[in-house]
């Protein structure tokens, strides 16, 4: 245990309380090493969001137990209140709770709180120590900026004199990690701004990854025309208004972190019909002058990637980052030829089931954790993503378009994305992802999506998808809007439907419209070639140009638009049917579900199977997932599933896209 959650922990001595009220206006508890070491206390905390929601989960899962002397799910509860008034809550609990209080500026008293409340919560641990060895006396609010900046990020603006040294720190930054906060950002841009690097967007460059990748990419594709190179990629440049940047490519800071991002595929090499004889060998990384060197460099990727797989202890932030890093990879293997792919397809298949092994040994120790967590800089659960897109609805974003395209995993968002840079100008995508919900299946993650709900809150609905249009209205109007300003459209793939679609988004009272896309789905569940087939099919739905007029006929009528995804999809092979007739309540191929143990217990021994159970599903709601990369149908039979615990299954992207329209 580190000094910083033995540090909250001591507000929860064992044993003195069965309920508790931490007034936490900072989500202190949330952070998620924090909520696995109370868990190891016998301590579950219970964010305190909707009094309704609350008492139900409260009544049945503890009290109830706690009056009949029993243990309970936990031995003790932790009602977790996003604030320090303590009347906001129902009297009897305040009664009932012992009260202790949390914050950022009792933790931190000598730093600045406006700007460490600020800071992700990731950095809190080196935060505290670096506070406590340190900060001697107490910082205003421009020093506790540079004390961040020196003891987090090791990042001083006063030292970067020369090109290399700040294409060196934003390089470094980013690599594996989601930049500077905004503040930081905006704080070195300053500093800069009256230096030789002061025309360079800093701020942008330090806080956002894919403006910088955007930046980077175009210098690269730059860079080689002085080789006599002509990239086959479209410059960006009218979006991002920066034809002049130059990286100092040569630089060996700056190659060996851009050599690790063409191989992991946030970069993307460019393609070449032949290269000059006097090109630097360490150019070929990001070059593909013939087609074996794609081969390779997907081989190369896969390489770094399974040796820098999560550990036990790891963040969800890092998992996201690794099914991003793995998509990369994935989507370029399956944009092989069968030639190129077949010496490498055992090689990918391996990295692909290590990842999912890690993946369950961390679920099992830390996925009762995600939902709790703040949704605030983004979702962590689909459930989340509602909540999250009222909160930009509060800072301004007044129109809001949510894409959910059913079924599309990580990889297949990546093919995605690279059509629409190559064909659309000005097109750009902040991406992150988000953990869905398990089991993968449609009525259970997507209906979870579009309500902002856990599964065990809509009990009666589970096995059906039929609710969703009066759950996402239902949300937003306890969000504030009107039900003539909100919109629920699914069923979309093609470009004649888009006609009906622009007569409702274009109506002057829509303020929010839910959106489900599912070609992807479709397109899995006839799939006869596994994923490397339907990379082949969404190549083509791509051509037909309905993604991008979608999403230009929602930037013309001034939406932000959000896109995500229910689940993803697996390669899998067939491990046995399962004849239960009608025992099993809902079947998919990835997973059964029970009503009953003694029902869940009934699978043969002898097939490959496990169980896997949530707090979040509802109690009579039991999942039974096949093993490894299994599915319940005949032996041997090769498909593409979704349903149950993979990386590509579970971790789905989440992205804002962004179309800036030239103007003439």
């Amino acid at each position: 245990m580190s000094a910083w959650t033995d540090r909250i922990l001591q507000e929860f001595p064992p044993d003195l309380s069965r309920f508790w009220i931490a007034c936490d206006p900072d989500d202190l508890l949330l952070d998620e090493r924090i909520l696995y070491d109370l868990q190891e206390q016998g301590f579950e905390v219970l964010p305190f969001e909707d009094s309704v929601a609350f008492r139900t989960e409260y009544e049945e899962r503890y009290r109830a137990a706690w009056d009949r002397g029993e243990e309970g799910t936990s031995k003790a509860l932790v009602l977790q209140l996003r604030g320090t008034d303590v009347n906001a809550l129902p009297w009897d609990y305040v009664r009932m709770g012992r009260k202790v209080s949390l914050s950022l500026a009792d933790l931190f008293p000598r730093l600045s709180y406006g700007v460490i409340r600020q800071i992700d919560s990731e950095h809190h641990e080196a935060l505290f120590l670096a506070h406590n060895k340190h900060a001697t006396q107490p910082l205003g609010e421009g020093a506790t900026k540079e004390f961040i900046l020196t003891h987090i990020f090791r990042f001083s603006p006063y030292l970067l004199s020369r090109p290399e040294d700040l294409w060196r720190e934003v390089l470094r930054i980013h690599y594996r990690g989601a930049g500077l906060p905004d503040l930081l950002a905006d704080h070195v841009a300053a500093i800069l701004k009256n230096t030789h690097l002061g025309d360079l967007r800093v701020a942008e460059l330090l806080s956002s990854k894919s403006y910088m990748l955007r930046v980077v990419q175009d210098a690269w594709d730059r860079f080689l025309l002085q080789y006599g190179i002509q990239s086959d990629r479209t410059l960006n440049d009218a979006a991002d208004a920066s034809p002049e940047v130059l990286i100092p490519f040569e630089h060996p800071d700056v190659r060996v972190i851009i050599d690790t991002m063409f191989l992991e595929g946030a970069l993307q090499p460019v393609g070449a019909s032949g290269s000059a004889a006097d090109i630097p060998s360490w150019v070929q990384v990001g070059l593909v002058d013939n087609p074996q060197a794609l081969g390779s460099l997907v081989s190369e990727g896969v390489k770094r990637i399974a040796a820098d797989l999560p550990e036990v202890e790891a963040s969800h932030r890092d998992w996201v980052e690794t099914a991003r890093r793995l998509g990369e990879v994935i989507s370029r293997f399956n944009g092989l030829s069968v030639a190129l792919a077949e010496p490498i397809r055992q090689q990918v298949y391996t990295l692909q089931r290590e990842a999912d092994e890690r993946l369950k040994d961390w679920l099992v120790q830390h996925y009762a954790n995600l939902p709790s967590l703040p949704a605030a800089k983004g979702p962590v659960m689909v459930h989340h993503v509602p909540r999250y897109l009222a909160l930009r609805r509060n800072a301004g974003e007044e129109r809001i378009a949510l894409l959910v395209f059913d079924g599309l995993a990580m990889d297949q968002w990546i093919q995605i994305r690279e059509h629409l840079a190559a064909h659309v100008p000005g097109f750009s995508a902040e991406e992150g992802g988000c953990f869905a919900w398990l089991p993968t299946l449609t009525s259970v993650s997507r209906q979870a999506l579009f309500s902002g709900l856990k599964p065990r809150e809509f009990p009666n609905s589970i096995e059906t998808t039929s609710q969703e249009p009066s759950l996402w209205t239902r949300f937003w109007q306890e969000n504030g809007l009107r039900k003539l300003e909100i919109i629920f459209q699914k069923g979309m793939k093609r470009t004649e439907q888009l006609a009906e679609l622009e007569e409702a988004i274009s109506l002057p009272t829509t303020k929010v419209a839910g959106i489900v896309v599912d070609m992807i789905d479709e397109i899995v569940h006839g799939a006869m070639l596994g994923k490397r087939g339907i990379a082949g099919q969404i190549s083509a739905w791509c051509d037909t140009g309905f993604v991008e007029k979608l999403l230009l006929l929602l930037t013309d009528q001034g939406y932000e638009i959000y896109l995500t995804a229910d689940h993803g999809n697996v390669d899998a092979e067939g491990i046995g049917r399962l004849s239960q007739g009608v025992v099993s309540e809902l079947r998919g191929e990835r997973v059964r579900t029970y009503r009953s143990e003694a029902l869940a217990a009934s699978v043969p021994p002898e097939i490959n199977a496990f169980r896997f159970d949530s707090p979040g599903l509802p109690s009579d709601f039991l999942p039974l997932y096949a093993g490894t990369r299994g599915a319940f149908v005949s032996k041997g039979n090769r498909i593409v599933a979704h349903g149950g615990i993979s990386v590509e299954e579970l971790i789905v992207p989440f992205v804002k896209i962004s179309i800036k329209r030239m103007t003439s």
